[in-house]
Formats: structure tokens, sequence, C-alpha cells
């Protein structure tokens, strides 16, 4: 394509998304209305990490709980850690959340609780990323920054029929979307982009029929759309097994505190064999007595690996116990523990069991 007609596309793609967004932008708890003024630094930064690699639905409710239980930085940073990954429970990706707390800290002691408004200086807070330091720079500062998401990166390919496959294609990707990024108003048209994506230009079954930049779109001139982006082959997923164990004595659960370091690090769950994404747990009991094993009670998903569940229940009346950082937890307060989404599967299967 020539200069002047990619030019000219590309004025016209970004003038009807941000036309479309006007009258059909989602009202999203974090965000202004189009036009509107800049919404609250922080709140962008805290929905931005709750949405990396999780959807909207999912992270509302989270988010309306920690901006009630932390309406700004300084007290979220002010906050235990272990308060913030049980109010994270059940979100998934528990680094994200030692990454919101740690840089809560490095904001409120050493920014005087204010967040940096370039992209560059951005890119220097504890769990904030690429992606995450354009989106808060031009979103809530107003910056131009040029915004790439997986709705986005899926968009911008089929409009451009971009098809190096990913993630070699990212480049390619973040280029065109620079060249339809409006040198004002950076942040409206990144988030009518993440609408459009999301909303109409799906993954499968994209609604091009009322889509503002259909006719602009070289895959839909091909019938190609779901053709696009391209993705490498799916490696098959190794299936790793591991075995928690349930101690229970006078209607309290014995929990342990997981290693700082690692998967779900620094989270309340039940005591198990060590499993890791890559081995299998030891299934070695962590005292001596009888037990009872349930084999392969739950089966879960990560990014990189599924893990099978057996789990071992105690079946004698003396428990001793000698570690620093096991607690016993009333069983009719586990909600509370703010347990990993794993391990409370485990105990509503043997909460369910029992009944």
């Amino acid at each position: 394509m020539a200069v002047d007609s990619f030019s000219a596309k590309a004025r016209k793609i970004s003038a009807n998304i941000g036309a479309h967004y006007v009258d059909n932008a989602r009202k999203l708890p974090w965000r202004s209305p189009p036009g509107g003024d800049l919404p609250d630094p922080y709140h962008v930064w805290l929905s931005e990490i709750m949405l990396q690699q999780t959807t909207v639905g999912a992270v509302k409710a989270y988010f309306e709980t920690f901006s009630r239980r932390w309406p700004t930085v300084q007290e979220l940073g002010a906050a235990e850690e272990a308060d913030v990954l049980a109010a994270w429970a059940g979100l998934g990706y528990y680094a994200r959340a030692r990454n919101l707390h740690k840089c809560a800290v490095h904001v409120t002691e050493k920014l005087d609780g204010v967040f940096p408004q370039k992209e560059s200086e951005l890119l220097g807070l504890p769990g904030v990323g690429t992606y995450t330091a354009a989106a808060i720079a031009a979103i809530a500062f107003g910056e131009r920054a040029v915004v790439v998401d997986a709705n986005i990166e899926r968009l911008v390919a089929r409009l451009f029929t971009i098809d190096t496959p990913l993630p070699r294609g990212k480049t390619e990707i973040r280029t065109a979307m620079d060249a339809i990024t409006p040198d004002s108003g950076a942040g409206d048209f990144a988030q009518a982009c993440m609408d459009l994506g999301a909303t109409i230009c799906t993954a499968r079954n994209p609604k091009c029929d009322i889509c503002p930049v259909r006719k602009q779109c070289a895959a839909h001139a091909l019938g190609t759309m779901e053709s696009f982006p391209v993705k490498p082959p799916k490696k098959a997923k190794p299936v790793r097994r591991a075995r928690f164990f349930w101690i229970e004595q006078q209607d309290k659960l014995l929990l342990a505190t997981r290693p700082p370091k690692g998967m779900l690090g620094g989270m309340r769950a039940l005591p198990d064999d060590g499993w890791a994404a890559g081995n299998d747990g030891h299934a070695k009991p962590p005292i001596a007595g009888q037990w009872r094993v349930h084999d392969n009670i739950i089966q879960h998903s990560f990014t990189h690996f599924s893990l099978e569940v057996d789990l071992a229940v105690y079946q004698d009346g003396k428990i001793v116990t000698d570690m620093d950082h096991d607690l016993w937890w009333p069983l009719d307060g586990i909600a509370d523990a703010g347990l990993p989404t794993l391990y409370a599967k485990a105990v509503k299967w043997k909460l369910k069991e029992e009944t």
C-alpha cells in the first residue's frame, strides 16, 4: 500500500473508531466518559493490573472491593501484603497482587503518593510493563502513547491483514497501531479500540455488520477475519500431580502460608507436597499418622501446565505441628481465608463430600 493511501486509511479508521466510541463506550467503574475529565491515575493503574490476562467481567467486583477498602494508593501501600493477597484470591496470576502491593509501597514512599505521568517513568514501577505503562500514560494523563492489548492486537491485525505469526507479528501490529493513534485523545482512542475488540471484533464470530471500520478492514474484504492474528500452534500442556493435606480439629482447618517466592507465593493454602510447574509433588504427608487418600479430586489448568490433585485426609486424633507458618482457621469462615482458586476447589470438594 502506498504511503499516501495508507495515511488516508489510517485517518479514516481513527475517525470512525473515535466517533463510534462517543455513543458506544462501555460504562466501567474505573473510566471517565468519552471527552470527559481524566480519570484517577490510581483507578487506572489498579484496573490495568487487574485486567492483565483477565476479563472485564471478572475484574469489576474485585476493582470495586479494592477501591472501597483502599481508596488511595497510600492506603493500599500501608496494607499488609497478606491482606492484599487474600482480597485478590480467585482472580489468579498472583504475582500481580504482590507487584500491586510493592508498587503501591514504592509510589507512597518514593514518590509521595503521586504516579509519574511519562510512559518512560511509569515503566520503572514494579509490575508495570510496556502495555500497562502506555495505557496509564494515555488514559490517566492524556499523553500520546501506543496502547496494544490482546483486543487491539486482534483488531489491528485484521484491519491491515498482518500475517506474521505472533509473537513476531507484535512489532508490525504496534507500528500499525501507532499509525492510527491520534496525537490528542490517545486515551479515549485506546479504550475505543479495546471496546471494539471486546464487543465487535471478537475472536470468534465477529460482528462485522455493525463494525464502524468494516469498509477499511482488509481481512473483512477477503472474508478471512478469523484467520487473524496468526498464532503459532499450541503446545500440549504437561500434566503435574500434587497432593493436598486436610488436617482438621475442633471445627478448624490447618492452613499453611506458601513460600514468598514461586507460584501462589505468600498465599494461605492447604499444606501440600511441594508440587511445582516443573515437577510432581513428593506425596509425603507433613505429619505421621493415618491418612485416607482421595485420588484426583480436582483438575486445574494453569497457563503452561495442568495439575491433578489428590486430597489426603488426616484420621488420627492427636495432631502435633511445629511449623511457625501454620495457622488454624475456623471452617465456618474458610471463605474469608483468601485461598487461591486451586485450594478453594479442594476445600469445596471436601465439604461437599461430607454432606
